[in-house]
């Protein structure tokens, strides 16, 4: 395929999350404008009239997701974006989206934190908090594209697995990947898959059992229906039975609580995303995501070039943890490094134990990016 039947356009991330969420259906979009994910906001504003749905400005960023569950439950696509502050005021209502079942996507753009931190300087500060924010340690899914078209690529397969799950999912980047602007190739882009929810709801033939969280096996996703529709929906925060109705430890709320992760555990393999460059005979594997992705496939270039063998593996799903994966791809390697743009090396401590027997080296700093010599320097 030539230049000139490509499809060419200089983007940057936030720019692509935006067209990615269009494109998987996204009708309503509420946000409040954040430090470095208001392109984001700005373009939803831009784009979700043109394709018959609304976007709001929000007061704050505990309405804006508000409004984005409410929204959601009517039946409508939604999706908010922040950073980390503001992601700091969204946990409860995340928890409320998982509780109650609601399909939601939340785009965070990493920013140096803690607090206020940096609002123009990078980092990659929230791979924990990203995840871990939930009372009962639930899992929510977390896609890490590292670059602008993996954006559009992965906030579409962000709202299939919100739709198919019934589940909150979150699109983590970070500055670098969202304010940078590159030429991003189109091509396959218009061909992805897009979950319709109408095809998951419950429909007529069901009006007589159908129940808000009903299920057989714990693994089951309930069959959801809009608020206003034609069945009787309740919906609460509280723990619930399969009925919406408010119990707090009889056998079937407490199968309820167990199905929120079941229904995560018994599907896995769904949620894999890896992308593995392999040198044969390597004895080193580099793992990474988001922006330092980019600079590890820097390094494996300048290795290969030198004649010395090494392989990558980009993780474009943070959670739930590939672990039978990992495990796996590992077998061959003797050397293990995970560059991190944090201080304390946040996924290589979720991972390490994967490696029994391996060096594992992590690589971190904070202020700046990690630059290719700084990861060739463990290699050689």
């Amino acid at each position: 395929m030539t230049n000139n039947q490509r499809k060419i356009k200089l983007r940057n991330g936030n720019q692509m999350i935006a067209e990615g969420a269009i494109y998987a259906g996204c009708k309503f979009f509420a946000g409040y404008p954040i430090t470095p994910a208001s392109g984001i906001y700005k373009g939803m504003i831009d784009m979700l009239p043109h394709v018959g749905g609304l976007a709001i400005p929000a007061p704050d960023e505990i309405s804006a997701i508000a409004y984005c569950v409410g929204a959601s439950m009517r039946g409508i696509k939604s999706m908010t974006a922040t950073s980390g502050p503001g992601w700091s005021l969204m946990v409860e209502t995340v928890q409320y989206a998982l509780i109650t079942e609601t399909p939601l996507v939340i785009a965070m753009v990493q920013r140096l934190g803690p607090a206020t931190g940096g609002a123009t300087q990078g980092a990659q500060g929230d791979i924990l908090f990203s995840e871990f924010i939930t009372s009962g340690g639930y899992t929510i899914p977390v896609l890490y594209p590292s670059n602008p078209k993996e954006c559009f690529e992965l906030t579409v397969k962000a709202f299939n697995w919100s739709e198919k799950f019934r589940i909150p999912v979150v699109i983590l980047t970070d500055k670098e990947i969202g304010m940078t602007t590159e030429t991003v190739d189109y091509t396959g882009l218009k061909n992805l898959t897009v979950i319709d929810r109408n095809t998951i709801s419950a429909n007529s033939t069901e009006s007589n059992n159908w129940q808000m969280y009903e299920f057989k096996s714990l693994s089951d996703v309930p069959r959801f229906a809009p608020v206003g529709g034609k069945f009787k929906v309740t919906a609460t925060g509280s723990a619930h039975n399969k009925n919406g109705e408010l119990k707090k430890n009889d056998p079937e709320t407490i199968s309820v609580l167990i199905h929120l992760e079941e229904k995560i555990n018994g599907h896995l393999e769904e949620f894999v995303d890896l992308i593995l460059d392999e040198d044969k005979d390597a004895k080193t594997l580099i793992i990474s995501f988001g922006i330092t992705a980019k600079t590890m496939k820097e390094v494996i270039k300048i290795s290969r070039r030198n004649n010395n063998k090494v392989s990558g593996l980009t993780i474009r799903a943070l959670y739930p943890i590939p672990e039978s994966q990992l495990k796996e791809i590992s077998k061959p390697y003797e050397r293990i490094i995970i560059p991190e743009e944090n201080l304390s090396g946040q996924y290589r401590k979720l991972v390490h134990h994967l490696f029994e027997g391996k060096e594992v080296i992590g690589i971190n700093k904070i202020g700046s990016m990690i630059n290719p010599n700084e990861i060739l320097e463990k290699i050689l």
